[in-house]
């Protein structure tokens, strides 16, 4: 009998700013190997020369990925380092499993002269098909319009009909705001935050002031927040959706910070309503 459970990772790893990117890279891996999440949704991912970091992790896990660009924020115009220069931003998903489907969506940006995506995948969970929105919002709360239009569309994905089945859908990124932000509300009307139900840490921090080059310049809205969520909604009716813990991950490692993010981290069980718990 498949025991439907699952562990969900969301984490921005930073592209390539800041100091030291390469060496913040074995730090990503080692943290990701630590938590041994099943689906990964990362966001500031870098791409190129012919590959992606979600492809060179793929690969060192013996996992699946894809890779979507643009995202925010956009890769600096011009180039700030030699190894900048041709090299997209976007946004991935990592899988333990195989991703059946795959699609790349646009998100409402009225304020930008490019068009930031969403990823949605299918990853074929042992349960049956499993629905995943990975996304990064706007950044900019000046854009707040663009931020609310964003999570909209992210709501009505996570509750399409279409992802209707055997498994949890999934929204899940750096959506740059608050908990309790204003521009979360269509997401928490139609979703369930997993850190609410995981009873996580309530004063849980994904972007924190204490980091070395923390974006202070992001204001008190984003710095210090919680600003990282899993939002899900149950596949059908009668299915019941027990989130078991929520923490965050990525302490330094060997002295190095993988990313001036904190990922959060998900463990998921869901049976038929009537069904004898699973344990």
């Amino acid at each position: 009998m498949v025991d439907p459970q699952l562990r969900a990772m969301t984490w921005n790893i930073w592209w390539r700013f800041g100091p030291r990117w390469r060496e913040r890279q074995p730090g990503i891996l080692a943290t990701i190997e630590r938590f041994t999440p099943d689906v990964i949704a990362l966001q500031e991912v870098w791409g190129g020369d012919g590959t992606t970091q979600a492809d060179e992790f793929a690969h060192a896990l013996g996992f699946h990925a894809v890779f979507a660009s643009p995202s925010y924020p956009r890769s600096p115009d011009p180039a700030q380092a030699p190894d900048h220069a041709g090299v997209e931003l976007g946004v991935a998903l990592l899988s333990r499993w195989p991703i059946v489907e795959q699609e790349t969506i646009p998100l409402p940006a009225r304020h930008r002269s490019w068009d930031p995506v969403a990823l949605r995948v299918r990853v074929a969970h042992p349960a049956g098909p499993l629905p995943v929105v990975a996304a990064c919002l706007e950044h900019a709360t000046t854009f707040s319009d663009d931020r609310l239009a964003q999570a909209t569309l992210l709501a009505d994905l996570g509750t399409d009909p279409s992802a209707d089945g055997p498994c949890p859908s999934l929204v899940m990124g750096d959506l740059n705001a608050a908990a309790d932000s204003a521009v979360l509300r269509p997401l928490r009307d139609l979703m369930i935050d997993a850190w609410t139900a995981g009873n996580g840490a309530p004063d849980a921090v994904t972007l924190p002031s204490t980091h070395p080059s923390a974006p202070l310049e992001a204001g008190p809205e984003l710095v210090d927040q919680r600003i990282d969520h899993i939002f899900y909604r149950p596949g059908h009716e009668d299915q019941l959706v027990n989130v078991e813990s929520a923490v965050v991950a990525g302490d330094a490692v060997d002295g190095i910070h993988p990313s001036d993010h904190r990922a959060v981290v998900c463990d998921f069980r869901w049976r038929h309503r009537g069904d004898p718990p699973i344990g």
